[in-house]
């Protein structure tokens, strides 16, 4: 056997590194399958002590003696719970491990020190994991330090654990599925085997195991390995000049394959809208008025803010009244509260600032309306004013108080001068006690004119993309916290008063004002295909209330009822007028139906048997009522591990048509990852990517070089779009000041949207679309692997229009001259739009330069460093 070392020599050390790394890497596998194939040559041994143990992960240490103990991978976590919120919730206390049933791992653990639950994962060889569960006990306070033991003669598992009152108790299993009563059992019972070692200097407690050193190896392996993909993962432009500080520039040819044409998907880019960010109220929802029904509860914020309360944004200005909050006869009980002025002397007002503000321009109608009623029976008048902090009252007029019941009143406000920092006033002018509710300022030009429209500039931004489909209500939104918060599409439609506001996941509260309704009528408006998510009878993986991740999902005596509401969602999209739900929708405004043809099931759900089982009740009852619909599930939270595997066994089991994967990586991770779909199984489930986005560690997390990343990755949905059905970047809005999650595609004020570099990128592949991928051949000057993975194209045709696209994407700091091939093209003297967008990697924004030209059969073009390209050549058809 021989061996050649290579060695790299290079004046930077990030490089020598990484190069380094990567030879180490290939060395190893390499030994380590030559090794494994040696005869009787071994300088090894046939079996070791694996020592497991966990703070907040399952982690391992071998042993040749029990005495001198070795971390595997550093102290590196093969399984991390999931259970619980976000962050620190998500906690793994004790776990205990051994070997059961035919050898297999089983483990189980503490999840906190609160809940009746513990938590159990299985393996076949600490590798691949299954699914997580968290089974509910009834016994004790709470599950403290549970332990496992296997008994062949009954082929059963015992576990048995403590509680905060130092009690035990057991409970007993044959699959992990389904337990026997806890009942409660002598402190004799609880036989914990765990031992303590010295791990890395520090006394730690754990369960002690003998193993074939190809376990401890194989661990090993999957350590370096990872470590190899985060070294790939962690690429970035910063080393850009030390990676590529020998290149010059670069030339390239394509020639185009079009004997190897294959048709695509025409719903490649779509977007995907969540009310995350207030990007609903306080965003695309044209609603000036904050907390207008004065539903606004304590436990929208969870209870941790005191002034989060049916009172929040409004103010009462002045003496002489006193302002309530009221529920006796309300306009509707699905809104039971409202606001109550009990005015002795006129003079004061109540005021709403709107979100951060109401922006209003010069000139421009405003439509203000309320629900109105005396409650002494005395009627009289009320001022309703616009007023600026800087410029003063901008626009008053008066409205009729009505006596006694409930009446709504209405008046056209225009500004008489542009402000950003307006009030709403409401000023009674006589005495007695007045009730008001859904007291509303929407701008009278919404987009395309809708009545409880969507705000202009926004929604233009968005169509501008060309989104072939519309994801709502959101991600985590539609499943919510716990059942009870789960979205509830019903609640969100009819007439204001009827809808029923709820707590945001996100923290804050959504009126549900931009309802389902709504959501449809924007598609049809835009041309895109809507497309609804519903929870999968479980809440939020993440969710804290009523048990965490998915346990607690839907009680199955009440599934049919909320497979039903699925059912009647089909009927309220398309069905005829004459239908139940159909006269719904047209009763507000829309006889024909919506053209609904997608129904997403699920999303980032933990695919547990509590899901499985409801996933597949709402599937099977979905395609016997609406066979038409095509069913989006779901394949995880992450492109990778337990769920995804398990996402995909369910899709692949049931046929599902197409699942919904996600994933926010590095730059890096979309560089080396571009044959992610070339190997998959094109017999089984589409694909829908419906949350994406690359991303840089710290606050500033995207910029030109993040945008040419997904560039460079939508060449390869693209060239995948054979399997690649549909692609959505994620989350779409971003509210500047109330931004919860971070990168977004676009950030936006009251006056103003500000686009991210990735917008331009989106915006180019949705306008310019194709339904058939031609496939072409790249001749590099430089074939270095590391300069190949950062030159990327895409070339598509539109068989409507007869052009042909061209893009390409430069993640080089060097220029590239390229000529294409156009060979079989009948396209010399078409006329071709070059579109360029460059920037530097770190820039946040992007030079946009436009030119046209007439096409020849080679043409020839340069390629600015981290540069994207688009060639658009007009056929006339």
């Amino acid at each position: 056997m021989t061996f050649v070392i290579y060695v790299c020599r290079e004046p930077n050390n990030i490089r020598m590194k990484f190069a380094f790394c990567l030879v180490t890497f290939m060395f190893f596998l390499a030994f380590g399958q030559t090794a494994s194939g040696r005869g009787n040559i071994k300088n090894e041994p046939d079996s070791v002590y694996l020592f497991s143990y966990g703070t907040n992960g399952l982690r391992f240490a071998w042993s040749r003696d029990k005495n001198e103990w070795t971390s595997i991978g550093d102290g590196y976590s093969y399984v991390k719970s999931d259970y619980g919120r976000w962050g620190s919730q998500k906690r793994m206390v004790a776990p205990y491990l051994i070997q059961g049933r035919k050898n297999h791992w089983e483990c189980v653990w503490q999840l906190n020190e609160e809940t009746l639950q513990f938590a159990h994962a299985g393996s076949k060889d600490l590798l691949s994991w299954g699914p997580q569960s968290y089974p509910y006990l009834k016994k004790g306070k709470n599950v403290l330090r549970p332990i496992i033991t296997y008994h062949k003669t009954t082929d059963s598992y015992l576990i048995v654990y403590t509680d905060a009152s130092n009690k035990y108790f057991s409970t007993t299993t044959k699959d992990f599925k389904s337990y026997t009563a806890a009942v409660s059992v002598t402190a004799s019972s609880y036989k914990n085997l765990s031992k303590t070692v010295m791990v890395a200097g520090v006394k730690t407690q754990g369960q002690l195991h003998r193993v074939p050193w190809a376990t401890v190896n194989g661990l090993t392996k999957n350590f370096e390995i990872n470590q190899y993909k985060g070294l790939q993962n962690a690429e970035s432009s910063k080393d850009d000049e030390h990676r590529f500080g020998n290149l010059k520039n670069l030339t390239a040819s394509l020639i185009l394959q079009p004997e190897r044409a294959k048709p695509i998907s025409t719903m490649l880019t779509g977007v995907f809208f969540e009310d995350i960010n207030y990007a609903a109220d306080g965003g695309l929802y044209a609603e000036l008025v904050q907390n207008r029904d004065f539903e606004y509860l304590p436990r929208d914020k969870t209870f941790r803010d005191d002034k989060w309360n049916s009172q929040h944004s409004w103010k009462l200005n002045g003496n002489g009244t006193a302002f309530t909050i009221d529920s006796v006869k309300p306009v509707h009980p699905n809104t039971p509260h409202y606001a109550v002025l009990d005015v002795k002397a006129p003079g004061a007002t109540l005021s709403n600032s709107g979100f951060d503000g109401i922006s209003v321009k010069k000139g421009e109608a405003y439509d203000f309306s309320a629900f109105i009623k005396s409650l002494d029976g005395n009627g009289g008048q009320m001022e309703v004013r616009l007023v600026s902090a800087k410029s003063g009252i901008l626009v008053a007029a008066k409205v009729d108080i009505p006596s006694h019941e409930w009446t709504a009143v209405k008046v056209n406000l225009v500004a008489a001068a542009a402000a950003d920092d307006v009030t709403l006033e409401l000023l009674p002018l006589q005495t007695g006690r007045v009730a008001l509710d859904l007291i509303s300022l929407f701008p009278n030009q919404t987009f395309n004119g809708r009545k409880n429209g969507l705000r202009q500039d926004l929604a233009h931004a968005i169509a501008d993309i060309h989104p072939k489909f519309v994801r709502f209500p959101g991600g985590c939104v539609a499943h919510g916290d716990g059942i009870a918060n789960m979205y509830n599409w019903k609640e969100s439609i009819g007439p204001l008063a009827s809808r029923k506001g709820d707590r945001n996941l996100w923290g804050y509260h959504q009126s549900k004002g931009l309802g389902y309704f709504e959501y449809f009528q924007f598609c049809e408006d835009i041309g895109a295909a809507p497309v609804p998510v519903i929870a999968a009878g479980v809440p939020c993986q993440n969710s804290g209330t009523g048990g965490g991740g998915q346990q607690g999902g839907i009680p199955m005596s009440e599934m049919g009822s909320y497979i039903q509401d699925i059912i009647d969602l089909v009927e309220y999209a398309n069905g005829d007028p004459a239908t139940t739900w159909g006269r719904i929708r047209a009763e507000a405004g829309h006889p024909k139906p919506f053209n609904l043809k997608y129904i997403g099931i699920g999303n980032e759900d933990q695919i547990t048997e509590v899901f499985r089982e409801r996933f597949t009740l709402i599937y099977k009852a979905l395609r016997k009522a609406h066979p038409e619909i095509t069913i989006i599930g779901t394949a995880g939270p992450f492109f990778e591990g337990t769920d995804y595997e398990e996402g995909w066994k369910i899709g692949s089991a049931l046929n599902v048509p197409v699942l919904d994967e996600h994933y926010y990586q590095s730059p890096g991770w979309f560089i080396n990852n571009q044959d992610y779909y070339d190997r998959y199984d094109r017999t089984k489930s589409k694909v829908y990517l419906g949350e994406y986005a690359a991303s840089l560690p710290g606050g500033n997390k995207t910029n030109w070089e993040t945008s040419l990343a997904e560039a460079l990755y939508m060449t390869t949905l693209e060239r995948n779009g054979d399997v690649v059905a549909m692609a959505s970047y994620a989350p779409l809005l971003a509210k500047e000041g109330h931004t919860q999650w971070n990168p977004d595609l676009m950030y936006f004020n009251n006056s103003e949207v500000k686009f991210t570099t990735g917008y331009y990128i989106q915006k180019l592949y949705g306008q310019n679309a194709g339904d058939k991928y031609i496939p072409a051949s790249l001749t590099l000057s430089e074939q270095q692997e590391n300069v190949r993975k950062r030159l990327a194209y895409s070339v598509v045709t539109d068989s409507k229009t007869g052009d042909m696209i061209v893009k390409i994407v430069n993640l080089l700091p060097v220029t590239v001259t390229t000529t294409l091939n156009l060979a079989g093209f009948n396209i010399e003297g078409a006329r071709v739009f070059k579109t360029t967008l460059s920037a530097k990697p770190r820039d946040k924004e992007v030079t946009q330069v436009v030119k046209e030209f007439a096409a020849t059969a080679k043409p020839e073009m340069e390629l600015p460093a981290y540069s994207f390209t688009l060639l658009r050549f007009k056929t006339d058809k």
